[in-house]
């Protein structure tokens, strides 16, 4: 009894760990931003993003007061509403000026990279093109554990919170490699997007891409379909936005 509980505990413990660390990357790149978020039938709402593992929260510039007459000071979408998300869109013209020269530093960065900055890439690479091993090893080596340690029994006995430790390692790890995005990243190309039915190209500078999501800097982006485009950068879906073109 006294196993178990310790073992349920240590579970718990390091799924909490790894799950407080794990953010999209792509999300995290416009936190502190002030972001507009367009949700699939342009309905938009805008803030400062906070983003966490579960979720991201747009936190207002002033207080809201909604048709029912009560105030609002932020908008919580969590992670399961993910595939609501139209677009986040940081534009260029709603940053402050030190938003803005931070901005610029990062796609100065980001746009041609040099040489340290794509090894450094490279040897992230290497670890996510080991993500899908991780899982077999981690069974190779419990399923060991379970019938050459004295341990096993214990292990054998605790499979749910085994799994869930198992689970938690491979869901922090990131992000699925994708070769064909890999070799164009900090170049232009060419996203297909679809909205509303209809197959939008922006063209724009590749920034990253996790499992969930690609984002471009540099782009023209209107919200709705009669609006002026506005120079911003763009986090999309990866379910409604593909990389078609390089555009150099």
């Amino acid at each position: 009894m006294t196993t178990t509980i310790i073992f349920i505990v240590l579970a718990t413990f390091v799924g909490a760990l790894l799950k407080r660390r794990s953010k999209d990357r792509c999300l995290n790149d416009f936190s502190s931003y002030l972001i507009t978020l367009e949700k699939t039938g342009e309905k938009t709402i805008w803030g400062k993003l906070r983003v966490e593992n579960t979720g991201l929260e747009l936190v207002y510039q002033n207080l809201h007061k909604d048709s029912d007459g009560h105030n609002e000071a932020s908008y919580i979408l969590y992670k399961q509403e993910y595939s609501n998300i139209q677009a986040l869109i940081r534009f260029h013209d709603q940053l402050s000026n030190s938003d803005g020269a931070r901005r610029d530093k990062d796609l100065k960065k980001t746009y041609h990279p040099g040489f340290f900055r794509r090894f450094g890439r490279r040897v992230k690479s290497i670890f996510k093109m080991v993500r899908d091993s991780v899982m077999e090893v981690v069974n190779v080596l419990i399923s060991h554990a379970k019938k050459a340690t004295p341990a096993g029994a214990m292990l054998t006995s605790q499979d749910k919170y085994v799994s869930q430790m198992k689970q938690e390692l491979i869901s922090s790890v990131g992000t699925a490699y994708e070769p064909l995005l890999e070799r164009h990243i900090g170049q232009k190309v060419v996203l297909e997007l679809l909205k509303a039915d209809k197959v939008f190209e922006l063209p724009g500078v590749l920034k990253d891409y996790t499992s969930e999501f690609i984002e471009l800097m540099d782009v023209d982006y209107g919200i709705a379909q009669d609006d002026a485009p506005r120079k911003a950068d763009v986090v999309v879906l990866r379910s409604c936005g593909i990389v078609r073109h390089l555009a150099e």
